[in-house]
C-alpha cells in the first residue's frame, strides 16, 4: 500500500492533526486558537451536536444535486471559503493555492484584505471570489481596496463588523506571535512605514468606531453586493439589511473575538427569521461534516463557509490538501443526502432537524 495513502486523513477533522505535525507550534496556535477560555470556539462545534436529523426513506434518491447559488453565483457545493488572513503561515503558495482549489471545487473563495498575497495575484488563480475588508480609520484606503477588488473581478464585498478591537488570544501572547520573515499583508502596506511591513499588530488595526452609517456609506460606494460578516443578534441582522446588506454571514469570528459569544449555529434560526427573506443568510463556524452542512441548510442558511479546515488542508498538502478537504465534504454531503432522502440542497426542509433534547415515542 502507498504509505502516503495509508496516512492520508479520511475526514476533515483529521486534517487538524496533519497540520499540527508540519506547522511550527506558535504559528499553528495562531491559526487554531480562540479568545480567552475558547468557550465560543468550542461552542461552534457543540452547537451542531444540539440537533439531530430525521431522515426520510424510500425516496428514490440516487444522485442528489449539491449545486446551488449564492448571491446569484452558481456553485457546485454549498461550502465556501471564509475569509482568513495570512495563508502563507500554513504554506508558501498561500492564498493562490487556496483560491485555485476552491475554483476546482466549483465554489466561492473569499479573499481577506489581510491576505499574504496581493489582490491581483490571487484573482488570477481564482474562480468566483469575494473580497473581505475591515473599515479602516482611513476611508480612502478602504475605498482604494474596494476599487482594486472591483477591477480584479470580485463578485461581492464582505465587510467584517465584529472586530472593533482584537479579541484577547492568550496563546499568541504566550508565544509572542510575530509574522515570520518574508510574510506580510501586501494589500495593507500603504498604511504603515517600511519598518512596520512585518509587524502584524501595526498592519491589523481597524477603525473601532464603526456604525451602521458606515455600512450605508460602503453599500453606496460600490455596485457589488455587500455581505455583512460577524452577525449573531437578530436585531443586527435586520439593521444590516436596512442599511443595504445583500447577505448576512452569521459568525462569531471562529471564536477568536468575544469569548462566551453564542455558537454560530445556535444564532442562525433567529437571524434567518429576522431577515425574513430580504437577504441571503450564510454561516461559518464549526463546520466539519456533511451532516453539519445539512443542519445549517435546514435551519435556513443558503450555504456555509469553512475556515480552519482549509488552512489545515493547505498546511498538510498545499493546493491538493485544500482540494481534498472539499472532496471529503462533497462525498459526505452526497452520502448524507441519499440517507436523508434529499434530492437537492436547495430544498432541504426545516423538518429535517429536531433538537437533540426531543424524544420520540
Amino acid at each position: 500500500m502507498d504509505e502516503r495513502a495509508a496516512v492520508m486523513p479520511v475526514n476533515v477533522l483529521e486534517y487538524e492533526a496533519a497540520a499540527r505535525a508540519v506547522v511550527p507550534q506558535g504559528l499553528f496556535e495562531f491559526i487554531a486558537g480562540g479568545a480567552e477560555d475558547e468557550v465560543s470556539l468550542r461552542e461552534n462545534r457543540a452547537a451542531f451536536g444540539r440537533w439531530r436529523l430525521v431522515p426520510r426513506v424510500m425516496r428514490g434518491v440516487v444522485e442528489p444535486s449539491t449545486a446551488t447559488t449564492v448571491l446569484g453565483q452558481p456553485v457546485r457545493l454549498p461550502v465556501l471559503v471564509s475569509p482568513m488572513g495570512l495563508h502563507r503561515l500554513a504554506h508558501p503558495e498561500a492564498e493562490c493555492a487556496t483560491a485555485a482549489a476552491a475554483k476546482e471545487a466549483g465554489t466561492i473563495f473569499c479573499l481577506s484584505c489581510a491576505a499574504s498575497c496581493a489582490i491581483e495575484e490571487v484573482a488570477a488563480r481564482a474562480g468566483a471570489w469575494w473580497f473581505q475588508i475591515y473599515l479602516m480609520d482611513d476611508r480612502g484606503l478602504t475605498l482604494e481596496l474596494v476599487r482594486r477588488a472591483e477591477a480584479a473581478g470580485a463578485a461581492a464585498i464582505s465587510l467584517t463588523v465584529d472586530v472593533p478591537v482584537r479579541g484577547r488570544r492568550e496563546a499568541d501572547e504566550r508565544n509572542r506571535f510575530a509574522l515570520p520573515p518574508g510574510t506580510t499583508m501586501p494589500n495593507l502596506l500603504s498604511r504603515v512605514g517600511e519598518a512596520d511591513a512585518g509587524n502584524y499588530f501595526a498592519l491589523a488595526k481597524w477603525d473601532a468606531a464603526i456604525t451602521w452609517a458606515d455600512l450605508a456609506w460602503l453599500t453606496a460606494s460600490t455596485q457589488l453586493p455587500v455581505v455583512v460578516k460577524g452577525v449573531l443578534a437578530p436585531e443586527d441582522a435586520r439593521m444590516a439589511v436596512e442599511h443595504g446588506a445583500m447577505a448576512i454571514q452569521v459568525s462569531n469570528h471562529g471564536g477568536r473575538q468575544l469569548d462566551s459569544a453564542v455558537g454560530a449555529l445556535d444564532a442562525l434560526p433567529a437571524v434567518v427569521e429576522a431577515v425574513g427573506g430580504d437577504a441571503e443568510v450564510v454561516l461559518d463556524g464549526g463546520v466539519r461534516r456533511g451532516t453539519d452542512v445539512l443542519k445549517a441548510l435546514a435551519l435556513g442558511a443558503r450555504a456555509v463557509l469553512i475556515g480552519r479546515p482549509v488552512l489545515y488542508g493547505l498546511a498538510a498538502a498545499g493546493e491538493e490538501g485544500v482540494a481534498r478537504v472539499f472532496d471529503l465534504l462533497r462525498q459526505e454531503l452526497v452520502t448524507d443526502m441519499i440517507l436523508c432522502g434529499l434530492a437537492d440542497v436547495r430544498e432541504v426542509p426545516r423538518s429535517l432537524v429536531v433538537p437533540a433534547s426531543d424524544h420520540f415515542g
